[in-house]
This record gives structure tokens, sequence and C-alpha cells, in this order.
């Protein structure tokens, strides 16, 4: 899939230091509008790191420019994040960031665009995604719902509060 101004690619573990300042960004910019500070400061050193077995994965993504900078990362795995459970046709959307510079200008949509295509090819009938709340209103702008809020364990005990939501695939 590709724009004007960038295209989405698959990810690799080459990718580990651009998709993690994508993160370190992102994150920082776009949640303190929706969390407490003390909460963010430890939180952030857990969630800005890219994650290695996404990036091995296959089915996580890159927003990368013809200049070759990365401006956006997301993707989906099979797994539920956290217990690795596997259930036919559900698949979870996973750590969805775009750099501030390039916020409304299509990366994420462009991604959850390619997320999901590429489900949808390998038999996923349905999304499903811890939204920070700051991301509710993108995922409800790609057709996801809200079913719940959460409280995601970060790290052994820091309660991390979403939303749960989902998305049908026709």
């Amino acid at each position: 899939m590709s724009t004007m101004n960038f295209f989405v690619r698959i990810a690799t573990p080459d990718d580990t230091d651009t998709v993690g300042a994508v993160l370190a960004a992102s994150y920082p910019a776009l949640l303190a509008s929706h969390y407490d500070k003390d909460l963010l400061a430890r939180v952030l050193p857990m969630i800005t790191r890219a994650n290695p077995r996404l990036l091995a994965s296959n089915t996580f993504y890159v927003a990368q420019t013809r200049q070759g900078e990365i401006v956006g990362c997301g993707g989906w795995t099979p797994e539920h994040p956290g217990t690795g459970e596997v259930v036919k046709g559900v698949a979870h959307i996973r750590h969805f960031a775009t750099h501030p510079l390039w916020t409304r200008k299509g990366v994420g949509r462009a991604i959850i665009a390619r997320c999901r295509n590429d489900a949808a090819a390998r038999g996923v009938v349905k999304l499903h995604c811890y939204a920070t709340l700051a991301a509710e209103n993108f995922y409800r702008a790609a057709g996801f719902t809200t079913v719940a809020s959460a409280d995601v364990l970060m790290g052994s005990s820091l309660p991390f509060p979403t939303l749960i939501m989902q998305l049908e695939l026709s």
C-alpha cells in the first residue's frame, strides 16, 4: 500500500531502533492529555520499546517515507497479548504509533487498512485491540466499536487504563 508521501511495508528486526524512535516520539506526546503524568512516567519505559517478536512476526508493519524515514508502525497477531492464547478467526491489533509530525496524514489509516486486509486474507473475521484512551477516536474512525474499559497490567503491578475495542471483518 502506498500514498504520495509514504508506503507501508512489513517490518523486520532491522527496524528495531527506528520503530523504538517512533514509539518514543509518539506515546509521550499523544498520551499526555489522557493520562496522569506520574502514571505515564512509569509506563512509558515499558511501551516505548520495539517488541522483537512483533518485528519478526511478518504481521507488523511500518510506514516509511520515500526518503527512508519510519513515521508509523503497527500490526496484528493471532495471539492474545499477554496470554498467547489463539482463538481461530480472531486477531489482535498491536503496538500502533504515528510520529507526532505525521498525525492526520493517513499513516495510521494506511497501516490499519494493511492489517485488516492481511488478517482477512488469513481467515481472521474479528479484530480486537486494547486502545489507549487517546486512540479511541482513531479506532472508531476505522470501524471499531468500544466493548469495555479495562486495566492492562504493566509490569507486575501497574494498571494502565485502556479500552477494549473490536471490529468485525466482512
